[in-house]
């Protein structure tokens, strides 16, 4: 992959403000009226201007509670079902295997900036379309994305 965990990282967080841009410029990802995350099916749909809607296959990487300035990850969070916490075993797989304890560590003292590097490794790793971090109350939700169906939202 690339030379160390530390230049991977910064690759990942390149890669994801990229798509994170043409998602903006083409569907207005940044815009969304709100959101909806389905865990049972796996299923995100943003409400966006003009009556549309995006949806798309989630995994989630983790949860980011800005109180206590912490991370808890996916692959081992009692609220995310098993069938979405692919993406952030494969975190874990790679933190495992590159010695970066902040990946392996099930909850861990971060920034909010550090949390946004996990779900880009998470992303770049799963070939993700992008990450979409959602309220949850008081903290984040921060999920991969897969290809994003847009529809006009039913009167």
């Amino acid at each position: 992959m690339s030379a160390t965990p530390e230049l991977f990282i910064e690759q990942s967080r390149h890669g994801l403000a990229e798509q994170t841009s043409a998602h903006a410029a083409t569907w207005h990802l940044g815009e969304e009226e709100s959101w909806d995350a389905d865990l049972d099916e796996g299923m995100l749909r943003l409400s966006l201007p003009g009556s549309l809607v995006a949806s798309t296959q989630i995994q989630v990487v983790g949860t980011y509670d800005p109180s206590q300035e912490s991370f808890m990850w996916g692959w081992d969070h009692p609220s995310v079902p098993e069938p979405l916490r692919s993406a952030a075993v494969a975190a874990k797989e790679w933190g495992t295997k590159h010695n970066q304890p902040a990946f392996t560590t099930r909850k861990v003292q971060c920034s909010l900036d550090e949390a946004w590097s996990f779900a880009a490794v998470a992303n770049r790793l799963v070939s993700g379309n992008g990450v979409y971090r959602g309220s949850a109350g008081s903290a984040f939700v921060f999920m991969t994305f897969g290809e994003v169906q847009l529809a006009k939202r039913a009167p």
